[in-house]
């Protein structure tokens, strides 16, 4: 089940990602609802609506801010769907504004990633892909060699073989952009190699989240995988610091060439 959810879906994201604009937004901005309600849910808010509501309102129309190129829209968005959510929380409210805030900066990431015309979509696919080969890497190197945990008390079934062998197969992604002249070899290999270690933190941290307050899945909505959250931890923790990258090299509108050209 989880091998044909992920035939299923990974096609569908792909498509989209290269039609790019407003299907990529959309899917993009209806997941990270989903990450945001996920979240709530595991930190014990999934029921209190008028926490819900004002976050989940926030990230819609982050992504209309976005679908209509106002990245500057979105972040002022942003910043009141956070004091909304602030007045809302209560005591709690530090996880309630952090999945806010780790939601809409997936969303945000994932689109201006995607923005630049030249390289937005080689870009979204290198991310994509390290994601994949790390998680898929790391599940046969664990399997099949096993040895020492990472770390038991919050992922008890991960191993440094796992770690290693996901780590390996981004190298392996990269080494593949660079040879069709996706990019340099070496600032490739660097890329893949921070993103593969990135997306493995961003899993321990989404499964420390969950051992915090007793949650095995974040939901149920994927056969196989369980929920949003489980599915695409390392995705979020790797599309955001992609997405830092690729700003402080190309700016706000080549987001894309700034990650891939160097």
């Amino acid at each position: 089940m989880r091998v044909v959810a992920a035939l299923v879906l990974a096609p569908v994201a792909i498509a989209l990602a290269y039609l790019g604009g407003v299907a990529w937004s959309l899917l993009v901005t209806l997941a990270a609802v989903g990450l945001f309600v996920e979240w709530l849910a595991v930190t014990g808010f999934g029921r209190e609506l008028y926490v819900v509501v004002p976050g989940a309102a926030a990230l819609l129309l982050i992504g209309l801010c976005l679908m209509a190129g106002r990245i500057d829209a979105a972040l002022d968005v942003l910043a009141v769907g956070v004091v909304a959510v602030a007045l809302t929380s209560g005591e709690r409210r530090g996880w309630a504004i952090a999945g806010l805030l780790y939601a809409a900066g997936a969303e945000i990431a994932s689109v201006v990633l995607r923005l630049d015309p030249a390289k937005g979509f080689a870009a979204l696919m290198f991310v994509l892909l390290v994601v994949w080969v790390t998680d898929i890497g790391g599940y046969f190197a664990g399997r099949s060699i096993g040895g020492p945990k990472l770390w038991v008390r919050v992922s008890p079934k991960k191993t440094w073989a796992g770690a290693i062998g996901g780590f390996v197969a981004s190298l392996l992604v990269a080494a593949g952009f660079a040879a069709f002249e996706i990019g340099t070899t070496g600032p490739l290999l660097m890329l893949g190699a921070v993103l593969s270690v990135v997306s493995q933190l961003g899993d321990l941290f989404e499964s420390a989240v969950k051992r915090r307050f007793g949650v095995k899945d974040s939901s149920h909505i994927i056969p196989g995988h369980g929920g949003l959250l489980d599915r695409l931890d390392g995705f979020v923790a790797a599309v955001i610091v992609a997405a830092i990258f690729g700003f402080l090299r190309g700016g706000a509108d080549g987001v894309g060439r700034g990650l891939m050209v160097w």
